[in-house]
């Protein structure tokens, strides 16, 4: 497909820079583990993070994948966009769990973890109904990703130390 083409130098580094961040956040997280465990929603949140990365990782590396058809990626994008979204639904369920008075912005805690799926199944239905702006809400949704999984790790790593 003509138009990955031209997406490859962004593939590269949004591979090499979400694969290094989720290495980061695994180990940040593993210094407070026995505190993040401690709180059902922290551990759904920090995996919530650590899947959207793991989702831009996937999304990058498949796009990286030789003469790869628009057809196999928008498919490959829809099936793991929506697989993905298991662990932000575990997390926003466990926020709301959480009935604590001090529990505040429920919903944004909720939704956030979601917003680089939705960029990624919406832009991979757009692929596969042959309109290649797909392809820029896979970047956005790898750029989301990015900032979904840093916001949740800061406010995980905060929450422990309350």
């Amino acid at each position: 497909m003509d138009a990955l083409e031209s997406w490859h130098e962004f593939h590269v580094a949004m591979l090499g820079a979400a694969a290094a961040l989720a290495g980061l956040v695994i180990v940040a997280a593993s210094v407070n583990i026995g505190d993040i465990v401690k709180a059902p929603s922290l551990t759904a949140r920090v995996a919530s993070g650590i899947s959207g990365l793991v989702l831009a990782i996937v999304v990058s590396a498949v796009g990286l994948i030789p003469e790869i058809s628009a057809t196999a990626y928008g498919v490959t994008v829809l099936v793991v966009g929506v697989a993905s979204s298991v662990f932000p639904a575990a997390a926003a369920r466990r926020v709301f769990e959480n009935s604590d008075p001090a529990n505040r912005a429920r919903p944004l805690k909720a939704a956030v973890g979601f917003v680089a799926p939705i960029a990624y199944v919406v832009g991979a239905t757009l692929l596969l109904l042959g309109l290649p702006y797909g392809l820029v809400l896979f970047a956005a949704g790898s750029i989301l990703a990015i900032v979904a999984a840093l916001l949740i790790s800061w406010v995980v790593l905060v929450e422990v130390l309350r």
